[in-house]
């Protein structure tokens, strides 16, 4: 679902649209843009609500924003390769799956096991 600013700030009722402006400005969300302003998608309220949980809930400072947006970004990035990685294994012969599996368990300390 597309949001315009106004619908943003009235699906996440904590947010002003001062801070909604200052935080696309920042680069904390990044909206499309429409020939008539930016356009607001799940993932975006998502993160919108993120960042007012790190303001208001948390009393985290301005300045701590980006290192954590910066890192969550990583982290999720770092999970979708790993889903990709485990689907590419997933495809391969079970000899070859178990070697692998096998194979990270050693590096890992702990066995897996996985049919």
């Amino acid at each position: 679902m597309q949001m315009r600013e106004q619908d943003v700030v009235a699906t996440v009722r904590r947010l002003q649209i001062r801070e909604l402006r200052t935080w696309v400005r920042e680069g904390w969300v990044k909206p499309a843009q429409g020939d008539d302003g930016p356009y607001f998608d799940d993932l975006d309220i998502a993160r919108i609500r993120l960042i007012c949980d790190l303001r208001k809930e948390m009393a985290l400072p301005s300045e701590s924003v980006p290192t954590i947006l910066s890192l969550l970004d990583q982290l999720h990035g770092m999970r979708h390769e790993l889903h990709r990685l485990l689907k590419a294994v997933d495809q391969q012969p079970e000899e070859t799956r178990r070697a692998v599996l096998e194979a990270y368990g050693k590096h890992s300390g702990r066995r897996q096991t996985r049919p």
